[in-house]
């Protein structure tokens, strides 16, 4: 594709009287430059403009929904429009700035775009219990994203006197689930697709949090659980720490290089084993050993979630370094059970019949309480009122066609961490791989994924987690370069998007690995080894191998579990 053109900015307060449909401005005014700043650098002046479309009264709840939005349009314009997808349960008109991982040294209003956020229809106030209207689902699962974006560039032609060049979709987490769900609804409308950490098969690994809450409840010394604190004893810091360690000595050497981390994620599940690797405790436990009911527990969580007959019901995760987090820990042992995720998530938004309101007063009851094998089968339920389950409201259509998308030229980056403790790598590359076998081994002419060790979800963990791939993408799309690796670096002290407080002291502040195209990954060739020109990136040893994981012997291998549907 051609490169987009520049432009100025013809229009700002004028915009308050824009038409387009039911949309309503609120706000059309100039931001001066300096007056936000990203990593210590001001951000030009641009245009801010805020609105709402769609307002309606759901005759299901009585609530008043919109779907409401805003707009930042630089007075130095690149010529590119970027929808920036919100993670969580949306409802927060987040600053429409382009930011979406961890301390991004340019966001995407500095680099010239015009950038569009929204709540995905609703508010703040209406969470979690929007899902109980069917609309509100639907506007948040997929068709806000396609309401807004043809107001968006017919706002941009007003405000630039021309349309957009190129356009591009972009977010973390739920925000990278609602790109890849455009890049199937939506691909004839954006050119470039950048996903962080996507919440591929949502509700299923939101029913697969619950179902990790009891087993973690089960070994957990704090009885009865009351709270994040109690499960949490099920697996604290210290012996995270204790099995993150064993990680490392089994593993850290399989790049060639020891540094604490481990490049061959792949490998590392068929050479560390927690049966063989971490000591069993012949007495109580210490913070030195785990029990064999732990053991059992932690290997089934990482296996990924089944019902009670053994069918999977999302997917496997590599056991990784990262797991000494605490927003691993978070994820796992708040998330689960508290009344803004995973409970409320599965209840209000995923089900089908969804639960009652009561349930609000005890999300701690509910996750206990879950029975994957009469509810899980309700995320893919319907009715005269929920017409549309959430698998098909929450997924991309069609996942791994992505025909519109290829024959026009358009092109896809997908990066995930290694160490997520809600959304799975493993299923990332699941649907990575069935992608590369529809279109023959040939996905990478138009996807490229890549996994970043040590990561967290979206950003954190001990990892090199800032790396701009919102450059890589433009310059593969417009520029026909297609990313061979990005470099990423570490945000140790001193860092000027802000400082990673998990990034070891051990480390250079500013290590930098390279991200490897998957499958290959990062191997040391000679060097400073605090710097990614050190590394090559070549193909694991393990890395076709599909064999049993974690040293338990019933793990479905790479990639496996519930996978994409």
């Amino acid at each position: 594709m051609s490169a987009a053109q520049p432009g100025s900015l013809e229009k700002c307060t004028e915009l308050a009287s824009f038409d387009y449909g039911a949309t309503t401005i609120t706000l059309a005014e100039v931001i001066p430059a300096g007056a936000l700043t990203n990593a210590g650098t001001a951000v030009g002046e641009h245009c801010l403009v805020q609105g709402k479309m769609n307002e309606r009264t759901s005759p299901v709840d009585g609530q008043n929904y919109a779907i409401g939005f805003e707009m930042r349009l630089p007075t130095d314009w690149s010529g590119r429009y970027l929808y920036q997808a919100n993670g969580g349960t949306d409802g927060r008109v987040a600053p429409a700035v382009g930011s979406f991982t961890g301390g991004q040294l340019e966001n995407g209003l500095q680099l010239g775009f015009a950038v569009m956020s929204s709540d995905a229809g609703h508010n703040e106030a209406q969470n979690p219990l929007f899902g109980l209207d069917p609309q509100a689902r639907l506007d948040y699962g997929y068709q806000a994203v396609g309401t807004l974006t043809p107001m968006a560039k017919e706002l941009i032609t007003a405000a630039y006197g021309r349309g957009p060049d190129r356009s591009y979709i972009a977010g973390g987490s739920n925000g990278g689930r609602h790109t890849m769900v455009a890049s199937s609804r939506y691909a004839q409308e954006y050119d470039g697709f950048l996903a962080i950490a996507p919440g591929i098969d949502l509700p299923e690994a939101a029913v697969a949090q619950l179902w990790g809450a009891q087993q973690w409840a089960s070994v957990a010394t704090a009885t009865p659980v009351t709270g994040p604190a109690d499960l949490e004893t099920a697996f604290p810091v210290a012996e995270r720490q204790l099995v993150a360690a064993a990680i490392v000595a089994a593993c850290d050497g399989l790049d060639r290089l020891e540094d604490g981390m481990v490049q061959d994620i792949e490998g590392c599940q068929h050479t560390f084993s927690i049966d063989r690797d971490v000591p069993t405790c012949a007495a109580d436990r210490d913070g030195t050993c785990l029990t064999e009911a732990q053991k059992t527990v932690i290997a089934a969580v990482f296996d990924g979630a089944r019902n009670s007959t053994g069918d999977a019901l999302y997917s496997s995760f590599p056991l990784d370094p990262g797991i000494v987090s605490p927003g691993w820990a978070s994820w796992k042992f708040t998330s689960s059970i508290d009344r803004n995720r995973d409970p409320v998530a599965v209840g209000f938004i995923f089900s089908v019949p969804t639960a009652d309101v009561s349930m609000l007063n005890d999300t701690l009851g509910y996750a206990l309480n879950y029975d994957v094998d009469a509810q899980a089968s309700q995320i893919f339920g319907t009715n005269g009122v929920y017409t549309e389950s959430a698998m098909s409201f929450m997924n991309p259509p069609n996942p791994t066609r992505l025909d519109t998308l290829r024959a026009r030229g358009g092109k896809m980056i997908v990066v995930h961490g290694a160490a997520d403790g809600v959304f799975s790598p493993d299923n990332t590359a699941a649907w990575y791989q069935s992608l590369d076998s529809r279109y023959k081994k040939k996905a990478d002419e138009f996807v490229r994924y890549f996994e970043v060790p040590g990561m967290g979800h979206v950003r954190g963990g001990p990892a090199t987690d800032q790396f701009d791939g919102l450059t890589a993408l433009v310059d593969w799309v417009e520029g026909g370069t297609a990313p061979e690796r990005l470099t990423a670096t570490a945000r140790g002290a001193g860092n000027p998007g802000g400082v990673n407080p998990e990034v070891p002291a051990s480390w250079s502040p500013d290590r930098s690995r390279p991200l490897c195209v998957f499958p290959l990954i990062a191997q040391y060739k000679k060097g400073d080894p605090e710097s990614a020109d050190s590394f090559v990136c070549k193909r694991s040893s393990r890395s076709e191998d599909k064999g049993n994981r974690n040293g338990h012997g019933h793990g479905p291998g790479r990639g496996g579990g519930g996978g994409h549907r």
